[in-house]
């Protein structure tokens, strides 16, 4: 079969590979300049490795990933390590990355509180019934079993700067996802996530397939034999099949016309932008990775990341990388003002993690904004979840939105992509 894939991301790629592995006729296409979509990454010339331009990492159990490696024989390049995580409380940070931590942590004060935070913690690592979770919201859930002063010091914060005005409908289904996946060892790739990316579509290319950058497909087509045919800003290719990664509503703006209860459903997907400043500093800012920012601290970003404190400084030739970040609706005025108007907003705050930090400690800074970032669960999303085949036979739909009740991440990335080709070679 001669197939298209729109999108050279994680989605993409693994697709990509297994249909390509088994012998089909495989083109991807992408409006950028390079491959990786989200988890792309750049380079300066004296750096060593490359940086995602929004911050990444890997957990222990990333199994899809890890599986992923070892077929491309490079899972000795995965490095893993225990970084620090922070919490913000009462103009403070305090350490928050294990169980030790979490009994000192003064925020939840002594005995009742940081019992059930314990209990209910461990309900959720151990329980794999997700279902019954998706009939509460998150914040009733918590504040019936872990209690409203332990919701309203380490949970509702959380929510509200992941999903502002949204964060009172996200169902526990979504947390108990986050909870019970995630582990304290976070992973990097040697090289930066580029280099895994690039190791993935070499591997594609060898098995035949071709990738296509700087081609924007501007509208899609079907023929009565069902055909595709893609048009791109340069070419015009049929093909028999197409997964597209783009968002729902990207989907919307260049497929043939759908049902309109179908066209609907994809509006109705929500969803957030994300908006990351990336700053080279010739000093460091903190001795920390995370820190988790609580909305109510009145920080212009949900979190800061100190990248070189997970990862050597020596691979960015000595200099301390941080990410400012955060989640965002697209019509907020941080996605239209100028970078410098962006980091003049962010820039005061890093003097609360460092009292002593200078504006002209920075060597160099990058400004990255995308308006599909984290798609938005909803009470019972279960059935209404997207499935990968649209109402028009042969497009695919293999999107973010669509990895329900796992939060967005390149582990689940890799599942979808392997799972929409598993649909197409059945």
């Amino acid at each position: 079969m001669k197939i298209a894939i729109i999108g050279t991301g994680l989605t993409g790629l693994s697709a990509a590979y297994n249909l390509s592995k088994s012998g089909h006729n495989v083109t991807l296409f992408d409006g950028a300049s390079n491959i990786g979509g989200l988890a792309s990454g750049f380079k300066e010339h004296n750096w060593d490795w490359y940086l995602e331009r929004f911050y990444h990492h890997w957990f222990a159990s990333d199994q899809h990933v890890l599986d992923l490696a070892k077929e491309l024989n490079c899972e000795e390049k995965i490095i893993f390590n225990r970084p620090s995580t922070m919490m913000y409380y009462h103009d403070q940070f305090y350490p928050l990355d294990s169980p030790l931590t979490a009994l000192k942590f003064p925020g939840l004060g002594w005995g009742l509180n940081k019992l059930r935070f314990g209990l209910t913690t461990a309900y959720l690592k151990s329980t794999k019934n997700w279902r019954n979770l998706e009939n509460v919201s998150a914040a009733n859930w918590m504040k019936t079993w872990a209690g409203l002063e332990v919701y309203q010091t380490m949970w509702e914060p959380l929510l509200k700067a992941k999903f502002g005005k949204h964060f009172n409908s996200i169902p526990m289904s979504w947390l108990w996802a986050r909870i019970h996946s995630r582990t304290t060892q976070l992973g990097t790739f040697q090289g930066g996530f580029q280099m895994f990316l690039n190791l993935l579509a070499n591997r594609v290319k060898q098995q035949g397939a071709t990738i296509k950058m700087n081609e924007k497909i501007k509208n899609i087509t079907v023929s009565p034999n069902s055909q595709l045919t893609l048009f791109t800003n340069v070419s015009k290719t049929t093909f028999d099949k197409c997964i597209a990664t783009c968002s729902p509503k990207q989907l919307l703006q260049i497929a043939p016309p759908f049902s309109t209860n179908y066209s609907n459903r994809l509006h109705n997907q929500k969803s957030l932008g994300a908006i990351v400043a990336v700053l080279s500093l010739k000093h460091p800012l903190t001795k920390h990775y995370w820190f988790n920012l609580p909305s109510t601290a009145n920080f212009p970003f949900l979190a800061l990341v100190e990248h070189t404190n997970f990862v050597s400084k020596s691979h960015f030739n000595n200099e301390h990388i941080i990410y400012c970040g955060e989640y965002l609706e697209t019509d907020h005025i941080n996605f239209t003002i100028s970078d410098e108007e962006l980091l003049n907003k962010y820039l005061p705050a890093l003097n609360r993690f460092n009292k002593n930090f200078r504006k002209q400690w920075i060597n160099k800074s990058w400004v990255f904004r995308t308006p599909y970032a984290q798609p938005i669960p909803s009470m019972q999303s279960s059935h209404n979840t997207i499935d990968l085949q649209t109402p028009i036979e042969n497009l695919f739909l293999a999107s973010m939105s669509q990895i329900y009740p796992w939060d967005r991440g390149t582990n689940f990335a890799i599942e979808l992509g392997q799972k929409a080709a598993s649909i197409i070679l059945e």
